[in-house]
């Protein structure tokens, strides 16, 4: 089974769609946030039905994690312009809302390339599939991990007291596969919170609203990404966290957002 086994839908019907939170997604707190966001976007795109009106934005608010088992995505085009695109959508699990999203999705407009959003230098990712970190110390590392490639370039061990909310590396599938918007939206929440490497000790951090940019032409070709992600302030037990997301050869694919918690979190005294 892949991933795009792990997102398949099936149409029941205006708007509907039916599919299955996949096993092996897990987190400390559920399925991983990215993965259920993937899934809600397939059926967006699946409602909008035109494969050259490309997502340009998505946002999504989590209510609750959902469990292994079917799931159901409701999507409604809002509006159809002549070129862009306005959708909602909500997912559903035994009766109860899951998570509620809004994207825009568009063809290309012409217009210059204006880029200061060059690729950090960082060592070259190694072998595809073997894994360098980013386990959280000597934890075992979440079931999720065991799908995805990643290789640390940024920032210090998780839970190590670092002075810097930073963190990241090279991610991907495992399996080869196109870097289209569906594996860009799940790849963005894959990577351990840049707050970790602050603490002294695990603090789940549930994603409360997660919005991903998409900023290439998709599908771009197989490979690795170079996610970097940091986070400037914690607060009432919130934080924000900013990421971006960049092929192999520079080009910036996606950007990241997300507003998260940290739950009973320990810093250096």
């Amino acid at each position: 089974m892949g991933f795009d086994d792990d997102i398949a839908l099936r149409a029941g019907g205006e708007g509907r769609f039916e599919g299955r939170i996949a096993d092996g997604w897990d987190t400390p707190r559920g399925p991983l946030g990215g993965y259920v966001t993937a899934l809600v976007l397939h059926g967006m795109q699946l409602a909008v039905a035109a494969p050259e009106r490309q997502p340009r934005s998505l946002s999504v608010h989590f209510l609750r994690p959902p469990v292994a088992g079917p799931v159901t995505v409701l999507a409604t085009v809002e509006r159809a312009g002549r070129s862009l695109s306005t959708v909602s959508a909500r997912m559903e699990q035994e009766e109860r809302t899951i998570a509620l999203a809004l994207a825009a999705f568009s063809t290309p407009w012409p217009g210059p390339v204006l880029d200061e959003a060059s690729m950090p230098e960082v060592r070259a990712p190694a072998e595809r599939g073997r894994s360098e970190g980013p386990s959280p110390g000597d934890r075992v590392p979440p079931p999720f991990t065991g799908r995805l490639t990643m290789q640390q370039r940024f920032g210090e061990p998780a839970f190590s007291g670092a002075d810097r909310a930073e963190t990241g590396g090279w991610l991907g599938l495992t399996e080869h596969r196109p870097l289209d918007a569906l594996a860009l939206a799940m790849l963005a929440d894959a990577w351990y919170p840049a707050p970790w490497p602050r603490l002294t000790a695990l603090a789940p951090a549930p994603t409360v609203e997660m919005t991903v940019h998409f900023r290439a032409p998709l599908p771009l070709p197989d490979g690795l990404v170079l996610g970097r992600f940091h986070t400037r302030l914690v607060r009432d037990g919130f934080f924000e966290e900013d990421g971006a997301l960049w092929a192999q050869d520079g080009t910036l694919a996606a950007q990241s957002r997300q507003l998260g918690l940290l739950l009973g979190a320990q810093v250096p005294g």
